[in-house]
């Protein structure tokens, strides 16, 4: 029996495979709490399959190495980050300017890193990062949300009929009042005239905006001018 196997070894391996595993439960517990989609099963498994790796990194090749026979346990470390990155990516979603899932794509990334310092023995780091989260997310970022946003987070909602050439007025519009427009969203909708459109649009230039609104609410065929904050949601 190779020594990389003796009850030693095997005991700690099992050790920072179970501290990841707990650790990581911990980590997306926060995430059902708040009921996200990657939850408790999503973090463990990235967390556990990331200690794994380390741990194969670390010992499973020990029975080759020998002269002129190197190991490099880093290179699987970096391609844990790699692939980390893609399922990360897979829980971002953009809508409407609306963004969804960032939170949830960072505590992924962060259950990988909290595993493969499980499987480097580095139990107590791991721990201290589940802590620091648990900070960041339940002191820190409430504390975060009181802050009042700034007008550069403005959205203005904006339904008008659809096929009158009525975009071109708003831009007119906001243009003759020392705005720069840009559409973030567009979105078909029914007026009472028939067909129309709800569209998403920033504006900068002079603050406060209010003149613009009116203005904007004037024009002929334009049902609703809304001004609303830019969520950015985890």
């Amino acid at each position: 029996m190779f020594d990389f196997l003796s009850t030693s070894h095997l005991g700690t391996q099992l050790g920072t495979v179970t501290a990841a595993f707990v650790l990581c439960s911990l980590l997306g517990l926060e995430r059902n709490f708040h009921q996200k989609n990657a939850g408790v099963k999503t973090h463990v498994l990235v967390g556990v399959g990331a200690c794994m790796f380390t741990l194969v990194s670390a010992y499973g090749f020990a029975p080759v190495l020998g002269e002129g026979v190197h190991l490099d346990p880093a290179r699987i470390a970096a391609q844990i980050v790699s692939g980390i990155g893609f399922l990360g990516a897979g829980v971002i979603f953009v809508n409407n300017d609306i963004v969804r899932g960032l939170t949830t794509a960072a505590t992924v990334w962060l259950s990988a890193a909290m595993g493969m310092a499980c499987g480097a023995s580095m139990i107590p780091l791991a721990t201290y990062a589940l802590v620091l989260h648990y900070l960041l997310v339940f002191v820190l970022g409430p504390l975060a949300n009181r802050i009042p946003a700034t007008h550069r987070n403005e959205r203005t909602v904006i339904e008008y009929d659809f096929g009158r050439g009525i975009m071109r007025s708003i831009l007119v519009t906001a243009s003759s009042m020392g705005y720069t427009a840009s559409v973030a969203s567009t979105e078909p909708i029914e007026t009472e005239q028939g067909k129309g459109m709800r569209v998403v649009m920033r504006f900068d230039g002079p603050y406060p905006r209010s003149e613009l609104r009116r203005a904007l609410e004037k024009l002929e065929g334009v049902h609703a001018v809304d001004v609303r904050q830019r969520e950015i949601l985890d």
